[in-house]
């Protein structure tokens, strides 16, 4: 585990004392896709691979804590759905994965009776991980894999739409701004996705 998961699960173990004096709490469940340089155009002049972190599916799940005036916090985890092949050109090339997860501030208001916008920006981590073709063991876990992780920026949006006073569905956009993301074709990438969420009590 990274430096910065550990964080996270830190921060994860603060806010539930904060919990309970959340206005409004909402779980989601997202489907999208992740959008990078191409191949072709990747930033061979900074040192940057062929190789995009884009393309496949995305599954991912958020969830925040909104207090009143609008504001709250926000954490959002993402990964590619299906193992990718990394540089397959040599050697048959790697299985890997990438895994984006963030901690975000977050706005969020209705403008109508079940419409409301959702803005947000924040930082976390692009974590890659390289499959290998054997097992390897730790102090607490064995994995097949090796992790890369990357320091990011990310902000974005989403447009909530209910379908009820509590059920919603949210079409929504992020960037991530990848700290020295050389593994990959340029140091940022897009997120366009559609969750599926429940508001636990009542929008604003």
């Amino acid at each position: 585990m990274s430096k910065l998961e550990l964080l996270l699960v830190a921060v994860c173990v603060c806010l539930l004392g904060v919990v309970v004096q959340a206005q409004q709490v909402d779980a989601a469940f997202g489907v999208g896709g992740v959008k990078s340089t191409s191949a072709a155009n990747a930033d061979f002049a900074n040192g940057y691979s062929p190789q995009s972190v884009g393309g496949g599916t995305f599954l991912g799940f958020s969830g925040d804590f909104l207090f009143p005036k609008h504001y709250g916090i926000e954490g959002e985890v993402f990964w590619r759905a299906h193992q990718n092949v990394y540089n397959p050109v040599i050697s048959g090339g790697q299985p890997f994965r990438p895994l984006f997860w963030d901690f975000n501030g977050i706005y969020e208001r209705n403008f109508a009776k079940r419409v409301g916008v959702e803005l947000l920006a924040g930082i976390g981590e692009e974590s890659n991980r390289f499959y290998q073709p054997f097992v390897t063991c730790g102090f607490t876990s064995c994995t097949n894999y090796t992790s890369v992780g990357h320091f990011m920026g990310d902000f974005g949006g989403g447009l909530r739409l209910y379908a009820t006073p509590h059920f919603f569905i949210r079409p929504e956009a992020r960037v991530y701004l990848v700290r020295n993301n050389f593994e990959f074709s340029s140091g940022h990438a897009e997120r366009f996705s559609v969750s599926l969420g429940y508001t636990f009590g009542g929008p604003q």
